[in-house]
């Protein structure tokens, strides 16, 4: 906990470790409460200047400390709460400690905790300090030999690496021993120790060699492990694939755990999950779950290179394993549910959680310069923008130099811990670019606005157009670069058909346009008619982009575009001016119903992907809507859309009746992509009946959830229920919680759904499902369910004008700060765009922020974000 005003650790600050950590030996006497950790060190200077020895340590018991056999006594040495110091070490020489950890009581996940009854770890960031003394910084690779003690009640002792010997001890006791060849950082360590099913399978690799896999469960659960396990083995073959990447060990295992602060864990061969991203069948997950155990796995297996065979020199350098990593499982999921889909639901997921991150106080640039804690920092920022990122690099150099500068990036760092630079100077070098400038996309923090306008000469047939990028300022920077933006650019007729154009001499239907300074213009001739520009297809910059095209332009791309990211964007900015003007007092019925007309060609169109029309189908959200506008009014903004929703409804009410009657699953259950397709669009099409105030619309949801054979259904009607409301909706409630009251992972749906509730009521609501006797707050699952669920996916109730939904959210994040800091700190964020909204609404906002930043004992976590969020001034 705090105890004085924490300071910023700074990139600029950077040194090379004092003492490298060769080999390391680890013992566990695990016990819940008094776990013994003996850890053997081969410690040596690294440098010529001899300095004090100082290794970080937190929570720790020490029981002994000694240099080549011979204990140090207190005059050698000093133990505080964070650190080991020995002033005067040899400059290489052999550290034993012993330490005492109560993992029962650890209620942060952090470090050795235990969840269900098991022991497990966490360790990134900066929780291996929990555990024993050590240099806990990503640039000290070592090697790791591991012995695990325990009771022969937890079954299964598992780490990192091959299993090198195992056996019984007195006293009912047995022990094994673990060793991983590969140089790690200690964030990666892992333990399990536990009583738990596994579900066990091969796969043989591009070379030839066999690998075990197994997926560790808790007892009964290992046929729900079985989508995981196919999971696994397509991303294990698709990265021989496509990157080149083989897997390295003879084994590589995965573990499902309930109290689980992150989604997963890449420890290297022993994945951690948190369990709802593991298990998975038909009766208790969604389509969405399917998908993201898909990503999830494929993302965890594919850090075995980009984040454990090559690591982080510092965490400045978070999305070096991050943002590459994501990039590379939205490109295996891309391939494996369809690129224009996929695509679609990565923009969307940008949009949500990073450009608001980039439009308030708590704005960061990819590769941040400084931090108070590295907790705070595993954002969306250096996820998925950094992916972002890595597309923009691949679409600027090629496909075959991106890959030639990846296959240098994992020769030539392979085994070490590196920076971002190191990295784009492969793709310089294997491209024969100047990336100098395109470094400035990790170095500069917010969301370029991009304005497109244009001229066309009928005469002469040529398109003039016109580009301007300015990005807003940001805490710490005032003034903004130009970066350099790829533009991907084709051309409609008025028919919406596809435009062909010469560019340079050469007649292309596409091409990509970089705008590297302030503004540039660009010709393109043999332009034959008036043309309907497709600019940013595919999202080729995470950038906002405003043109001068005209709602008869989006039209024609709503029902033509051949690139499916830019008709679906046509629809969306169609629907976003539409709720936005009825929101600012201006109602454009005409224009409702004309998108309404226009949404119902694009459902009959017979040759559409039903996960594309479910996309279509679905309105802007209002997190998307008051992004667009500001000050932001959540409540106009609802009502706005509320109406709009009922407007598509009812103009739409039989074809949406054809389709929710049309695509009911009869056969068996798939969660592949076509079966998940048209589950998507059957339940879309309920979504918007609710809002069809025909008292039949009652009657056709209870139908759906009551009829339901798998939870995508059930769930879908349980969700139309709610928006509904009234007896059909609580009855619904009751049945479900009776249905799966044994099941945690599906009662946190039963508590998201309550969270999402508009009606009126939701606050006392959620109060009082804090007190219900299925709600624990330290479990991270139920809590983000309920609390963190109300907090970002209902605005109208958590905005309401009372402040009472901020008053609420502040004093979980008090509570919750007590013992879980890095949770406590995820819940802050709601909180932090108070400029966006109305004076009103942000003042009651900023106040409970400072309630929070005043707090007595508050964690480095939450303080951090709570006064970054109070500062005053964006660009100081």
């Amino acid at each position: 906990m705090r105890t004085e005003t924490p300071q910023a650790i700074r990139l600029a600050d950077y040194r090379p470790p004092a003492y490298l950590v060769d080999e390391v030996q680890l013992t566990f006497d695990l016990q819940p409460n008094t776990t013994r950790v003996r850890a053997k060190l081969a410690v040596r200077r690294n440098g010529e200047h001899a300095e004090p020895l100082r290794f970080n340590g937190e929570r720790l018991k020490p029981v002994t400390v000694a240099i080549d056999g011979r204990a140090l006594d207190e005059a050698e040495r000093s133990i505080d709460g964070e650190y080991l110091t020995i002033p005067n070490p040899p400059a290489a020489f052999t550290l034993e400690t012993e330490v005492e950890i109560d993992p029962e009581n650890n209620k942060a996940l952090e470090g050795l905790y235990m969840s269900g009854g098991r022991f497990c770890t966490q360790c990134e960031a900066e929780g291996f300090r929990k555990i024993t003394f050590w240099p806990d910084r990503p640039d000290v690779l070592s090697r790791f030999t591991v012995r695990i003690e325990a009771d022969k009640a937890f079954r299964h002792l598992l780490s990192n690496g091959n299993l090198m010997e195992q056996g019984e001890l007195p006293g009912g006791r047995h022990y094994a021993i673990w060793n991983d060849p590969f140089l790690k950082p200690c964030y990666l360590f892992a333990l399990v120790a536990g009583e738990l099913d596994v579900l066990e399978d091969k796969l043989v690799t591009m070379s030839g060699r066999t690998v075990d896999l197994r997926i560790y469960v808790d007892p009964g659960m290992a046929p729900r492990a079985a989508y995981a396990m196919d999971a696994l083995k397509r991303s294990m073959k698709w990265d021989e694939e496509a990157f080149g990447r083989e897997y390295d060990l003879d084994l590589f295992m995965i573990v499902a755990v309930r109290d689980f602060n992150f989604g997963a864990m890449e420890n290297k061969g022993l994945n951690i999950f948190n369990s709802s991203l593991l298990l998975a069948d038909e009766k208790t997950a969604t389509d969405m779950d399917y998908e993201r155990i898909e990503s999830v796995v494929a993302h965890e297996y594919f850090h075995n290179w980009t984040g454990d065979r090559i690591t982080c020199r510092d965490w400045f350098q978070l999305c070096l394993k991050e943002g590459l990593t994501v990039f590379r499982d939205q490109s295996f999921s891309a391939d494996m549910r369809g690129h224009a889909v996929q695509r679609i639901k990565d923009v969307k997921a940008l949009r949500a959680r990073q450009f608001a991150e980039d439009q308030g106080p708590l704005a960061h640039p990819v590769r941040p310069s400084s931090y108070m804690k590295i907790d705070n920092f595993y954002t969306a920022t250096i996820y998925e923008k950094g992916a972002e990122v890595i597309r923009m690099l691949k679409t600027l150099i090629g496909d075959e130099a991106f890959r030639a500068g990846m296959d240098l990036y994992f020769d030539r760092w392979d085994g070490h811990a590196t920076t971002v630079e190191a990295f784009i100077e492969c793709f310089a070098e294997a491209s024969g670019r100047d990336l100098s400038q395109f470094f400035a996309w990790y170095e500069q923090a917010g969301t370029p606005r991009l304005t497109l306008t244009h001229r066309y000469d009928e005469d002469a047939q040529t398109l003039t157009v016109d580009l301007k990028q300015a990005t807003p300022p940001t805490p710490g920077q005032p003034t903004k670069r130009p970066l350099p933006i790829p533009v991907r650019l084709g051309l409609l007729d008025h028919e919406g058909r596809t435009l062909a154009f010469e560019r340079d001499g050469q007649a292309v239907d596409e091409t990509v346009i970089v705008l590297d300074s302030e503004t540039a213009s660009v010709t393109l001739t043999g332009v034959e008619r008036p043309p309907v520009i497709s600019a940013l297809r595919r999202f080729s910059a995470p950038v906002v982009l405003t043109t001068d095209s005209r709602p008869a332009d989006r039209y024609v791309q709503l029902a033509a575009d051949p690139d499916l990211f830019n008709r679906w964007e046509a629809g969306q900015e169609l629907a976003r001016e539409l709720i936005l003007g009825r929101a600012a007092g201006r109602p454009n019925e005409v224009g409702e119903e004309r998108y309404a007309d226009a949404v119902g060609r694009a459902l009959s169109d017979q040759a559409s992907d039903p996960a594309f029309k479910a996309l279509l189908l679905a309105l802007p959200s209002e997190q998307d809507l008051a992004l667009a506008v500001q000050p932001a009014d959540p409540a106009a903004i609802h009502e706005a859309r509320e109406a709009l929703r009922m407007r598509l409804a009812l103009h739409l009410n039989g074809e949406l009746r054809r389709l929710h009657t049309g695509l009911q699953d009869l056969g068996e259950f798939s969660p592949d992509a076509a079966g998940a397709g048209r589950r998507a669009l059957r339940n879309a099409a309920l979504d918007l009946l609710a809002a069809n105030p025909r008292s039949d619309t009652v009657e056709i949801a209870e139908g759906h959830y009551r009829a339901s054979v798998n939870m995508t259904d059930q769930i879908g009607g349980l969700s139309a229920l709610m928006l509904i409301g009234g007896k059909p909706f609580e009855d619904a409630l009751a049945d479900f919680y009776a249905r799966w009251k044994s099941e945690p992972l599906v009662i946190d749906k039963w508590f998201a759904v309550q969270a999402r509730d508009p009606d009126e009521g939701a606050l006392g609501r959620v109060m009082g499902l804090t007190a219900h006797p299925a709600f624990d707050a330290k479990n991270p699952n139920r809590l983000r369910a309920l609390v963190s669920t109300f907090a970002n996916f209902n605005p109208v109730r958590f905005h309401d004008p009372s402040g009472a939904g901020y008053r609420f959210l502040a004093d979980q994040i008090l509570a919750v700060d007590g013992y879980n800091p890095m949770t406590a700190a995820r819940l802050v964020d709601p909180l932090g765009g108070w400029r966006r909204y109305t004076p009103e609404l942000g003042q009651l906002m900023k106040a409970e922020l400072a309630r929070i930043a005043e707090t007595k004992g508050l964690s480095k976590n939450v303080y951090e974000l709570a006064t970054r969020a109070l500062v005053e001034d964006d660009a100081d």
